[in-house]
């Protein structure tokens, strides 16, 4: 199966940036989000990142005109009836989104893939909320989606090797470089990463150093780009307690018990950058 037409639904940020990314390559691209407006601010913010990379020389205005002229914007579910690839990217909550699958497979034709960009909610549960399962699959794009190389194409049980070839295609289409993975919570990425990024709450609640220690010494030691604690104050402090809560319900491995302060902090609404204030501030 060739994939032409992409559906992407969600209006966060991973929606406006696989929407940069498959349109880019080509892809027709319908974005769909509950509301206009947030369908309209997705677009938008497609504008600005196309805009800059205009300014800074990495694209020509005539590209980025036709980048912009293969994406459209609705409220409309059913706009995303004819695409070939359906990519959700809504709220990670199970049960939206298998509601979302089930009325996707009501709506879509016969041969549409229907993929989730869920970073570890278990992907099976998604396709049996289909009369497709062998159709469905996780294509999890890392954020931002226009820099980041990797994506985790991930088989459940139930997915056809048609499917996953297609969504492997897709990928390499994009430029990215994607990787197959069995339908386990965290997948590779999540599931490696986040009990690091979670003994670093450990080692900084134990008053073994400072915040900006910890990342000092992690990103001088061991090259990374960013510290640990820097880093869940990207990824929002409310999406790593619920990523690490899915992973302690699949594996019950202590390693992946989110640390006491870090449900605090939720509480608080200190969630990070998109707060204002979690490990560090961000209000100046």
């Amino acid at each position: 199966m060739t994939i032409q037409r992409v559906g992407i639904l969600g209006s966060g940020i991973m929606g406006s940036g696989i929407a940069e990314v498959a349109a880019k390559s080509g892809h027709s691209v319908v974005l769909r989000s509950r509301q206009q407006a947030t369908a309209d601010a997705m677009l938008a913010s497609l504008e600005k990142s196309l805009a800059k990379q205009v300014e800074r020389g990495k694209l020509e205005q005539s590209a980025a005109d036709e980048v912009r002229a293969r994406v459209s914007a609705t409220d409309d579910l059913s706009a995303v009836a004819d695409c070939d690839l359906v990519i959700e990217s809504v709220v990670e909550d199970l049960d939206v989104k298998r509601a979302l699958f089930a009325e996707l497979d009501g709506i879509c034709g016969e041969s549409t893939i229907l993929a989730t960009n869920t970073s570890t909610l278990p992907v099976v549960e998604m396709a049996v909320a289909t009369n497709r399962p062998q159709n469905v699959c996780g294509v999890h794009f890392f954020n931002p989606a226009p820099a980041m190389a990797l994506v985790e194409i991930v088989r459940p049980l139930t997915a056809s090797d048609e499917t996953i070839a297609a969504c492997r295609a897709f990928a390499e289409a994009c430029g990215k470089s994607p990787v197959e993975v069995k339908d386990r919570a965290g997948f590779i990425v999540n599931a490696l990463l986040f009990p690091y990024l979670n003994n670093a709450v450990r080692m900084l609640e134990n008053g073994t150093a400072s915040a900006e220690d910890i990342d000092a010494a992690m990103k001088g030691g061991c090259g990374f780009p960013m510290g640990p604690l820097a880093l869940l104050d990207l990824v929002g402090l409310d999406t790593s307690v619920a990523i690490l809560d899915a992973l302690y319900d699949e594996f019950r491995d202590p390693n992946y018990a989110a640390m006491p302060v870090l449900r605090r902090m939720v509480a608080a609404g200190q969630l990070g950058r998109k707060s204002g204030a979690g490990f560090y501030d961000y209000s100046r």
